[in-house]
């Protein structure tokens, strides 16, 4: 199918409405003082609510680890981040306002509650930063933990070695001691002769007849008997305490320690090397990951989280700065009070002067081409025919058959 060439009144009136829409625009915005860019508005608006969306999650699951989900303290943890979030939609508008008033004293109000919003977006945001490094910097803190008891553990393995070889040999005396004692109670015990028995007969005050056999018993044989029972619970007594003094130092083992500091050293270096805070940190300092101590983390901490919440803090508020194009009003254009200075009223009599020289040059040029036949005017139609008889009756002419200079 042939492209059909457009048709210039519809053209032409296309181009009468757009010039007339900026027209108006152009007018609106000058009557107005300033044009707002909304493209770059609807973009520092999409940022906001990434920051809102992200703040609320990051909440949310700070509250969920820290909380009870069916606890009513899971549901107070989410009340100030809303707050935060209903704050962050002020920035933009307080922005816009700040390129749109005119008044000093609502500028001064409107940066300050900017300053405000932003501090509360830098707590946001750095508190997901925080959240990001902090499951890489607990690993790495508990396995320094470990490290630092085995470690604490190998030191002192000597003198706990000693204590435990003091406490076998005290209950392994004392057990021997009491050892001894039983033998010689068991001993003593056994030399003493028997019971005495003797046969009783007689009358007794009621005239009866008696006649009963009488035991006597050595009176040392009951003092050496309980010497020899409490002899015999004291050795139970130590001899358990011996068996858990032995068990106890059996577990002593300078080996087993060394083994124990070499391991958690090992999970040390796997835990700092996993660790994106320790590699920035010991790259900044010239040092080994491994080598960094607490404070230069958490100085280059409070650098990585802090330095980029404030940017992100700022970043919508001034691209709703820039997004506002302010342009001079007609009272500003007003030039009736403008003072006008001797040394220039020369100059710009001379270029009047020669601005319609040059004026006169091009219409009396158009008018010599226009004499010659070299030129048509634009408003020139073609001249009418009269049709011969029996010819119909031409179409009336169209718009669009006058001869138009092309437009660049």
């Amino acid at each position: 199918m042939s492209r059909q060439p457009p048709d210039r009144v519809v053209v032409r009136e296309k181009r009468a409405w757009t010039d007339e829409t900026d027209a108006w625009k152009q007018d609106r915005a000058i009557r107005k003082g300033y044009r707002i860019r909304w493209g770059y508005v609807a973009i520092a608006y999409l940022v906001e609510a990434l920051v809102i969306c992200t703040s609320l999650a990051g909440a949310w699951f700070f509250a969920e680890t820290y909380a009870n989900p069916n606890d009513q303290s899971f549901w107070f943890m989410l009340l100030a981040p809303i707050v935060y979030a209903a704050i962050e939609l002020c920035r933009v508008p307080l922005g816009i306002l700040i390129r749109v008033q005119r008044d000093w004293l609502i500028k001064g109000l409107a940066i300050v509650g900017i300053v405000m919003a932003a501090g509360v977006t830098t707590k946001s945001v750095s508190q997901l930063g925080e959240m990001m490094f902090h499951p890489r910097l607990a690993e790495a803190s508990k396995a320094r933990t470990i490290l630092k008891e085995a470690e604490a553990d190998r030191g002192t393995i000597d003198n706990r070695i000693a204590q435990a070889d003091a406490r076998v040999a005290q209950y392994a005396a004392e057990a021997a001691s009491l050892e001894k004692r039983t033998a010689e109670a068991s001993s003593q015990l056994a030399g003493l002769p028997g019971q005495r028995c003797e046969r009783l007969s007689g009358t007794n005050s009621r005239g009866r007849r008696y006649n009963y056999l009488r035991c006597v018993t050595d009176p040392r044989t009951a003092t050496i008997a309980g010497s020899l029972k409490s002899a015999g619970d004291e050795r139970a007594v130590v001899a358990k305490n011996l068996t858990e003094a032995r068990a106890a130092r059996a577990q002593l083992d300078r080996a087993a320690a060394d083994r124990r500091v070499t391991e958690a050293e090992g999970a040390y270096r796997d835990a700092v090397r996993r660790s994106q805070l320790h590699s920035f940190t010991a790259m900044v300092y010239g040092a080994d990951p491994v080598d960094v101590t607490d404070q230069q983390v958490h100085a280059f901490l409070r650098i990585f989280v802090f330095a980029p919440a404030l940017c992100a803090a700022f970043a919508s508020t001034l691209l709703a700065l820039c997004a506002v194009q302010v342009r001079k009003t007609y009272r500003d254009e007003d030039d009736l009070d403008a003072v006008m200075q001797a040394e220039g009223v020369p100059l710009l009599l001379n270029q009047i002067a020669e601005s319609r020289m040059v004026m006169n040059d091009a219409e009396r040029a158009v008018r010599e081409a226009v004499a010659s036949g070299a030129a048509i005017p634009l408003d020139q139609r073609r001249s009418p025919t009269v049709p011969q008889a029996g010819t119909p009756p031409a179409p009336p002419a169209r718009d669009d058959d006058r001869i138009e200079r092309p437009r660049p």
